[in-house]
């Protein structure tokens, strides 16, 4: 039998009913806004938006220089160059990764100043969707040191869940995570356990709430270190963030206000103080595009006259 469209022409497909059409559509516009299908983020990552105002665009007492290519084959190249200016110090790195989309692969080679090579081995969504496996290894020539580590990650809609072990002789070391996420809330754990000592040396506890434009999140590390961040995207351009440390048996606890302002589509300009009177001021600016300039500083409020502030600059290239 043959049923005419909307626009007149007829198929042999039947009309879906009325009632199909509504609970479809109001499947589709509540369940993204009540955040059912979303994945929490890793352990690490919670708290992270309000992380990213306090240290992205300074660099205080560092001459910076960050170089990222890509061949016509695919393989990126990333090279990273410091010199600390209180010390003189140098510092560099090399990284090059190739990814192989199909299979989910992704190669990474590693070295630096240090003179360690690293080699890394990741595998995503093959075994299962959601499960990444990360074989690392580094070496040092010099030293003959060696030592080797398996990552795991599983993320799903209201669980990320990681597992590391650090390969050692004396016995590895394990690392676990969890973060479950329910309509914005979310709860994690993340400990460590040391095989060769038969004890673990971490123990760790958070609790957060994380909305389009606002994020709560509070921490306990081992019992003694209490923490706390709020992240607050004010308005478009305008984005703020407080956080708040405190440790059991000191009286000194540690605060600090940080807010970045975007003034246009390629400049944006960071401030942050603390309770230490350490306040710090961050310029960024696009030039054209793939060259990045930073400029920041660092005052210390309780020592104008006395000296000990800071400058920095910062030069990204990405080509």
């Amino acid at each position: 039998m043959l049923w005419a469209d909307r626009a007149g022409s007829y198929t042999d497909r039947q009309p879906r009913p009325l009632a199909f059409c509504k609970l479809k559509y109001t499947l589709c516009n509540i369940l993204p806004a009540a955040g059912v299908m979303a994945v929490p983020p890793s352990y690490g990552d919670l708290g992270k938006s309000a992380k990213d105002i306090f240290n992205k665009g300074y660099g205080f007492g560092l001459v910076k220089l960050d170089v990222k290519t890509k061949s016509d084959s695919g393989v990126e190249f990333k090279t990273a160059g410091s010199s600390n200016t209180d010390t003189s110090k140098v510092a560099g790195s090399l990284e090059t990764k190739y990814k192989r989309s199909e299979y989910g692969l992704t190669f990474t080679e590693k070295w630096n100043t240090d003179n360690t090579l690293g080699t890394e081995i990741t595998v995503e969504d093959q075994i299962a969707k959601g499960l990444k496996l990360t074989f690392d290894t580094t070496f040092s020539p010099n030293t003959g040191k060696k030592s080797g580590k398996v990552k795991t990650a599983y993320k799903r809609e209201f669980v990320n869940l990681g597992c590391d072990v650090d390969f050692d002789f004396a016995g590895p070391t394990i690392h676990g995570a969890a973060v479950v996420g329910y309509e914005g809330w979310l709860a994690g754990y993340q400990m460590t356990f040391d095989t060769a000592k038969s004890k673990m040396t971490q123990n760790n506890f958070a609790v957060g709430y994380k909305t389009g434009d606002f994020q709560l999140h509070t921490n306990v590390n081992d019992g003694a270190q209490f923490g706390g961040s709020i992240y607050q995207k004010v308005s478009p351009v305008l984005e703020t963030a407080v956080n708040l440390a405190w440790t059991a048996g000191s009286n000194s606890t540690n605060f600090g206000i940080a807010a970045k302002y975007q003034l246009d589509k390629s400049a944006s300009i960071s401030a942050k103080v603390n309770n230490n009177s350490l306040v710090g001021v961050g310029y960024t600016q696009t030039l054209r595009p793939g060259v990045k300039l930073t400029l920041s500083a660092l005052v210390d409020g309780k020592g104008i006259n006395t000296g000990g502030h800071k400058l920095g600059l910062g030069l990204e290239l990405e080509a």
